[in-house]
């Protein structure tokens, strides 16, 4: 049985990482991703979540660094670049520097 994957940046440090919080976060950083920035109505819809659940978790990702808030009301959301990284994501020379 294959495991489902995870977006990296989905796992958080201060809190605890349950299942249906891992896959909320990785459709949420899924469809920031495919999007580059949008609200959090605009991210529900991509991500098929509810409004609540989207900020609710944008908030945990937010204070961890892993997503920001960009200009006024309506806020959008985009990514920070911070955050757990898959090998693949890292720079050609960079992953064979750590082995």
């Amino acid at each position: 049985m294959r495991r489902k994957q995870f977006h990296p940046n989905a796992y958080l440090e201060r809190r605890k990482n349950v299942l249906r919080g891992l896959k909320a976060r990785t459709k949420l950083l899924e469809a920031i991703g495919k999007a580059r920035v949008g609200t959090i109505t605009e991210l529900s819809r991509l991500s098929v979540l509810s409004y609540a659940a989207s900020r609710h978790h944008l908030r945990l990702l937010e204070a961890e660094d892993i997503v920001t808030r960009v200009g006024k009301r309506p806020y959008r959301w985009r990514v920070t670049g911070k955050g757990q990284k898959s090998l693949n994501q890292l720079p050609h020379g960079e992953a064979s520097e750590r082995t």
